[in-house]
This record gives C-alpha cells, structure tokens and sequence, in this order.
C-alpha cells in the first residue's frame, strides 16, 4: 500500500477512520441552540478574549451549558471555526487525527488537505504533526477549533500530540476545548506565561438577572427576590434552572413555586418523577428509589441492595436514556443530585422506614469492599452507632480521626451519635474525638470508660485494646505523663503482633502517630535523644497526606529539640521544613502550627530580631487550642519572657518565668529554661543574688545553666568563681553554638576583667566566627558594655562588620569582603527545589509565575524565598541574584 510522503500516514478510505470504520460526520457539526437559549454577554466577551491566547479552556460540570455556550459563540464567528465533538473512540491517538483532519478538511482549512490520515489507529508519524503545524502557520487567517467534550480524551500521548501543534501553528491556531475535567495539557505553563484563557463553573452559572431572563424565555415571569432564591436553591446550574422553569410553568401560582420547590415537594419532583421516573417499569422503578441513598453505585452493589442480580444492565440502559444517571467510570455511577433528594423524598413517603435498612445494608457491603469512608457515612445516616464505631475501630481506621485529608469530615460523622450508645468501640471514638480537640477532661473520662467495658469484657479483639493504648498513649502526651506514655507504646506493641500484616499495612498512620506521641513525651520528660529516635522516624517516613500531620508534628519536636540544644540554625531547618509541609499537603491551622512558630521565634530572638519574633507569636496564638500538650505550653511561656527580656520589660519576663505549666510530671528542660529566663530578668533589674539563687540549683547539672551562673558571678565580681565554673561544665551531651558562644563570652569576659586583653580579644574572634554562620547577635548584645570597645576596632571589626557592626564583613583570613556577602555566611547549600526557584528568581519571574511553573502554590515558593534568603544572607531577591551569582550557585 502507498504512503504519501514518506510517512506512516495514507490517503484515508473516503469517510473512514484508521481501523476502517465510517467517519461520523455529526461529530462535526455545531450543535443546534434552542429556541429558549440564551445568550450571556459577559461570557461571548470572555471568549472573544481567548482570540487573544492559543489556547481556552471552557471547563465546567455536566448541564452547565458549556456546549451551547461555545457553539452560539462560534457561530457569530468570522474566523473559521472547526467542531468536533470527541467520543471514547479517540482515546487512540490515529482515530482522534483522522477525525480532526477530517474535521478540518469540512472545514475548508487547506493545511489539512496537504496531510494525509493516519495509517494505524495507535500511531500518528510526528511528521503529520509538523506539516499540519507548519501548515496552519503559514495560513493568513486564524483558525479556531473547538474541541467539545474533551473530558473524553484521556490519552497522554494525544495530549503531548496537541501541545505540540499548538505551539508550533503559532497565530494560525487558537484551541478551545470544553471539558468536564482538567485536560492533561500543561495547563500550568500556560497559566504562567499568560497564554490561556479559562471559564470555568463559577463564572457559568447563571446571576439572578441571567435566571430571570432565561426563566422570561420560557413563559415564567418571577419577581427578584423568588429568581434569587432559585439561583441559590440551584446554584445557578444551567440544567437545573431549566428543568424548574419547565416545572414552574405548570403551576398555576409560579410565584408561589420556589418555596413549594425549597419544600422538597414540588412541581419539580412531580415532573421529574411523572417525566423520569413513571416511565421506567415497576422493577427499575423500585430500584432508583433504592439507590438514591447511596452517593455513587456499581451494579454488585445495586444487586445486594434490590435484592437483584441484572442491575448491570439496567444502569447502562438507565444511563443510555440520560435518565439522570451518569457513568463514573470503572463501573460506578451516580444519580443527579436533584433526581436523587426527590427519589429519596418519595421513597421515605412511599416505604416509611426502609431508608435506614437499606442504609445498612450499603454500609456493610461497602465495608466488606474496603470502601470504609464511605461505609461509616451510610451507618451514621442509618443510626447504627454500633456498627459505624465498631468499623473505625476493628479496621484499624481510629488514626484516621486525627490525620488525613477526609479526617474532620471523619471525626465530624460522630457528633450526633448519642450518649445512649455504650460500648467499648463508641467511647474509643468519643474518646479520639475529645483528645482531637485537646478536651482532657472528656476525653479521659471516656477512655476510663473503655478500658473498664474491654476489661470486663475480655474478649475483645486486638484492634479495640490497640485503640486503647493508642489513644492513652495521646493522653499521656497531652497531660505530661512520660511513663504511662511508655506503658501505652509498649502495649501497643505487644498487641500488634495479633493484628494482621495486611491491616497495619493499610494504616501506617497509627504508628507515625503513636511515635509522635510518644516522642514528644519523651522529649517533656528531657530525654532528647530518646526522643530523635522515635520523631526522626516519623519526619523520614514516605507517605502522602494520611502521613503529612504526623511528620509535620515530628518535625517541629525535632526543631524544639534542636534549639533547647543550642542549635538554632538546625532547629530553624527542621521548623521550615515542617511549615513546608503543611503547605505542600494543605493542612487545616490546628496544634502543631504553634510549636513550628515558637521556635522560629526563639531562632529570631537569637538573631536580635524581635520584630519578626513578635510576629510569629502573633500567627502562632491565632492557631493555639484551648488546651494544648505541656510541651508547648512551657515553649511559648519561656518564648514569649524572653521576647520581654528583649523588649526591655523585665518584669513582665520574671513573670512569665513563674508561670506555671501544668503537668503530671514535671519537665527537667522547662523547669532549667524557666530558670534562665528568671536568672536573666533578675540580673536586668540588677539583683544578681536572686539571680544566683535562681539558678544555682541546677549549674550542675546542665550546660547552659552553668554558663548563666558563671556570667552571674562575673557580675558579682568574682572571674575566679565563674572560671571554675566553666573550667567544671556538665556532661549533657554536645551544646550548640547558642550555647558555646555565651561560654566563651563569659571566659572572654573574665581575661578582659583579669587584665588578659589578649586572651579576652582571641575568644571573642572565636564567638564572632562561631556565630556569625547562624547570625547569633542575641549573646553579644547581652554580653555587657565591655565588648563594645572591642568590637570597633581591628580584626575583631572586620569579623563582625556587616552582620553585628556596622561596616564592611572580612573573610576569615582578612580578606575583605562586601558587606553580608561573603561565601561562608550561606547557611548550607540549597537544595534542589530552593535552586529551582533561585533560577527562575533569576530570570525575573514573580512568585505566582514561579509557582506556575513548578505547580506548587504560591506560599510554597514565599517559603522557599525565605529560607534562600537565610542561607544567602540576603533581605531581596536583586540582592540573592547577585548573591548567588558571587558564589556561583547562578
């Protein structure tokens, strides 16, 4: 057989397709517009804009009246216009160009003339692509095409197929698809570069002065206020105002009729149950009256429901007759929501108390079928409180009421099941419910409640005692109860040896949380390396969003840990990382946010930036819950006194320092924090004894603590004592630069008080170095007026110019540097998406188009920014594209 120029593309059989078949040349025509249409100007003069864009996109929900839209539209055109309306066949790339082609060619387009048609039904040569582009390109005119219905092409390779020949005709080509769904274009692109035009459901819908028109066009003449509660009743759905205006017209009062219609026995349902409904037989009848309690269908489903066994073929031929069923997909379907709210009223009139029978049933068969969400949906609407708590427990599903995307919809399911349904299963879930919403006192009581009915009982399977333990284990987090939360995690380890591999598996959400629980008693009790192991666990496990609650909270505990350390710039790593989370997963504002933003503000009080410290405690109280963990409660109290002690407020910070945090068991970390924070206030207001007194009793024991009592006792006047303190320091581990550089200040200060100006000025080049990587200005500033000469002059100047002085920075080995720039004041490399953004940063892109491009949210990219900042050492993005073209990173 021939082929034309050297292609794999033929002259087609006249009127067929690749595989032979026939061309269906009413795909190509423009769909005819009703005598009742009408015609929106303010969407005409949308479209009229894409003339302007390669490519449209009309994207909206069945009976939106898209369709109508663009071909009324098309047909005012002056420009050609090519129609066709795909069909599931075109999922073959072949079959979708010999139809385009063809479409063109109806058209009078003479590039498509010059292409022959696909040889092979799976296969299109990209060398027919290139000649129809370069055809299309040279044309004098514009050629509009319109693709309707495309939400039925779902093949990638078509996708990329169209891409390319739009991009390639240039102005010879503007694309308009009309879709149900987002087309696998790079829409993104698009959307950055300004080359797309979309409408899409909201700007459909009909306003009240568009209802009352259309409603004016089929004989209903409605005053305002009753047009405006229609538009709301229907949201303004094209389909739905039509089908209550053909309703409305029979009635003898259409004034009257919105409110019969908002009753719920209406004209409408009379219509559509007289025009839908009573012409189906009795059998298919019965059967919509059963499935208009389910949210979407399959036909095993049906059958367990009717009772039946042909529910497969009856839905195809319900959905052929576009009798208000449509097909989903892989074998579901769903009832329009109108239809179904009338079905369901006529049923409830028709078999009074069959609603939650059958209800049951769905939820039972959709358990059995893993649908679990939505079997806990249809037993809460049936009241069966037994069953429906009993499923969240026994499936392992109790995790699920704290985290994931559907979890407050979960835990929402729950509120009105009655005090009257008892049992260990319900006061689980009330019990998860409560602990959610950080309610102790209820949520303990509940627990109790449980643990004596399993207790009594004996026989309950391993997922109810897992529940338990699981959620004693949260109790024990949020009352500060380190040990019993140990107990609670081991027995949950013991007990899930009895659970199957398989229904662990399928909830990996149980154990991230219960590490993190567990993690963050751990950390109360200030066993912070016990506390890394469980919480790192957790931050580096893969998982998308039933995960992303429980690494977010692990994260901002591995921050805390990291800044009680004395490690701020780690600590303000792992805390952006964490808010990068919850943006990436969209996470509601709850607990957790708080701790992320105590510490950054801890990070920013280092940094002498109490500006910005002031702010994140302003996000952070607008998240807090009424009632919180003691971890987070002893952050914010010492946080927020040294944001006092900052601002000069003394007083207030002592204060703060004597709040107390209620607890079981007292935390060794908040109690030595709570003390620095009092020992500092006092030697501000100038009473070194009480400042002594206050943290004497634990200079033994930990590393800070020790370095306050030594700076207290050079206050006092006595650098031998504070020398043999230093000289004396405590093992706890390896103390970050927050805390080795105030030691080595007090040591700078006892050589300068002695007569060692030598001594004196060689420890504070180590301080200035040691923290100029993490911009620790907070230490020098309360270092003492003694530093000050220091600091203004010679290396020690250079050493601190730019970030702590002002005046020129220096490299380490004196070589002059310009002011904050210098390599080593990165913080750490960027990583891969910080580059990604850094690049386009460089190429003058703003934060919405930079986050077009790399289909994150714009927040995302603000974050990013931030933290390249930080680790260039820069305020602006001009000043990070100079930067990063210093160090080479551009």
């Amino acid at each position: 057989m021939a082929v034309t120029d050297e292609t794999d593309a033929e002259p087609a059989p006249a009127g067929a397709d690749p595989a032979g078949d026939p061309l269906l040349r009413t795909r190509f025509a423009l769909p005819r517009r009703p005598a009742t249409f009408l015609r929106r100007p303010r969407l005409v003069r949308h479209l009229d804009q894409g003339l302007h864009t390669p490519l449209t996109m009309v994207n909206g929900s069945a009976g939106a009246g898209k369709t109508l839209l663009v071909a009324d539209w098309a047909a005012g055109l002056r420009e050609p216009v090519v129609w066709l309306t795909s069909d599931t066949a075109d999922r073959a790339p072949g079959v979708f160009w010999a139809y385009l082609l063809e479409a063109l060619r109806a058209a009078g387009i003479p590039a498509a003339a010059e292409v022959g048609c696909p040889a092979g039904a799976g296969r299109v040569d990209p060398r027919t692509l290139t000649r129809l582009a370069a055809g299309l390109e040279r044309r004098d005119h514009t050629t509009v095409v319109v693709l309707d219905e495309f939400d039925r092409v779902t093949s990638a390779e078509i996708a990329r197929q169209l891409q390319f020949v739009l991009h390639h005709a240039g102005h010879g080509l503007r694309l308009v698809l009309v879709t149900r769904t987002e087309p696998l274009l790079p829409l993104h692109r698009y959307r950055a570069s300004g080359e797309m035009t979309e409408i899409r459901d909201a700007e459909l819908a009909f306003t009240t002065a568009e209802a009352r028109e259309l409603l004016t066009r089929h004989g209903l003449r409605l005053p305002v206020s009753a047009a405006r509660a229609l538009v709301e009743r229907t949201r303004g759905w094209a389909a739905g105002l039509r089908l209550c205006a053909l309703a409305a017209r029979q009635d003898e009062h259409p004034d009257t009729y919105v409110k019969q219609f908002e009753a719920g026995r209406s004209t409408v349902a009379d219509f559509l149950l007289a025009e839908v409904l009573d012409r189906q037989a009795p059998d298919t009848q019965d059967l919509l009256l059963r499935i208009s309690v389910l949210e979407r269908f399959c036909p095993d489903l049906v059958n367990a429901l009717t009772l039946r066994s042909d529910a497969e073929s009856v839905l195809a031929s319900l959905h052929r007759e576009n009798a208000f069923v449509h097909y989903l997909g892989h074998a579901w379907y769903t009832l329009h929501p109108l239809f179904a709210e009338i079905l369901r009223a006529h049923l409830r009139e028709r078999f009074p108390g069959l609603e939650p029978e059958l209800r049951g049933r769905a939820a039972r068969w959709l358990r059995r079928s893993g649908a679990l969400r939505e079997a806990l949906v249809q037993g809460a609407a049936a009241d069966d409180w037994e069953f429906t708590a009993r499923a969240v427990v026994d499936d392992h599903a109790i995790g699920r009421l704290f985290t994931g995307l559907r979890s407050e919809d979960l835990s929402a399911l729950f509120a009105d099941m009655g005090p009257e349904v008892r049992g260990p299963a319900p006061d689980l879930v009330r019990a998860a419910r409560d602990l959610g919403r950080h309610d102790l006192v209820h949520g303990v009581a509940h627990l109790r409640r449980a643990r004596r009915e399993l207790a009594r009982d004996g026989g309950e399977p391993a997922p109810a005692r897992f529940g338990l333990a699981f959620l004693e284990a949260l109790a024990a987090r949020l009352t500060g109860s380190p040990e019993q939360a140990e107990h609670a995690a081991e027995r949950a380890r013991l007990l899930r040896r009895e659970i199957p591999a398989e229904l662990l598996d399928e909830h990996p959400e149980l154990t991230a949380l219960l590490l993190t629980h567990l993690g963050s008693a751990r950390l109360w009790a200030g066993r912070f390396d016990d506390a890394r192991t469980a919480l790192a666990a957790v931050a580096s496990q893969p998982g998308g969003a039933v995960l992303a609650l429980p690494r977010w909270e692990a994260l901002g505990h591995l921050a805390l840990i990291d800044y009680l350390t004395g490690w701020p710039g780690r600590a303000e790593h792992k805390a952006l990382a964490a808010a990068g989370e919850a943006e990436r997963h969209s996470l509601p504002r709850r607990p957790g946010d708080g701790l992320v933003a105590l510490v950054l503000a801890a990070v920013r009080l280092d940094r002498n930036e109490p500006d910005e410290a002031q702010e994140l405690l302003a996000d952070e109280a607008v998240c807090r819950p009424w009632a919180e963990d003691p971890v987070a409660r002893a952050g914010r109290a010492v946080v927020r006194g040294r944001l006092l002690l900052a601002r000069g407020d003394a007083r207030a910070a002592l204060a703060a320092a004597g709040e107390p945090v209620t607890a079981d068991v007292a935390s060794p970390w908040a109690r030595e924090h709570s003390a620095l924070l009092a020992s500092a206030a006092h030697l501000a207001l100038g009473h070194p004894e009480p400042a002594r007194q206050a943290i004497d009793g634990m200079a033994h024991h930990r590393t800070a603590c020790a370095v306050e009592a030594a700076r207290i006792r050079l206050v006092a006047g006595r650098p031998e004592e504070a020398l043999g303190l230093l000289d004396r320091l405590p093992e706890d581990g390896r103390p970050g630069p927050a805390v080795t550089v105030r030691a080595t200040l007090v040591r700078a200060r006892a050589a300068h008080e002695t007569g060692d100006h030598g001594t004196a000025a060689r420890l504070v080049a180590r301080a200035l170095l040691d923290s100029r990587r993490d911009r620790l200005r907070r230490p020098f500033l309360e270092a003492g007026p003694w530093i000050h000469p220091l600091l203004s002059t010679g290396r020690l100047r250079e050493l601190a110019g730019g970030w702590l002085v002002p005046g020129p920075a220096r490299h380490a080995d004196g070589e002059p540097a310009a002011p904050d720039r210098s390599p080593d004041l990165v913080v750490e490399e960027l990583s891969a998406r910080e580059r990604d953004v850094l690049h386009r940063l460089a190429e003058m892109l703003s934060t919405e188009e930079i986050a077009a491009d790399l289909n994150v949210s714009a927040n995302t990219v603000k974050t990013h920014l931030k933290s390249i900042y930080r680790k260039l050492g820069v305020s602006r993005r001009a000043e990070a594209v100079r930067r990063a073209r210093e160090v080479r990173l551009l």
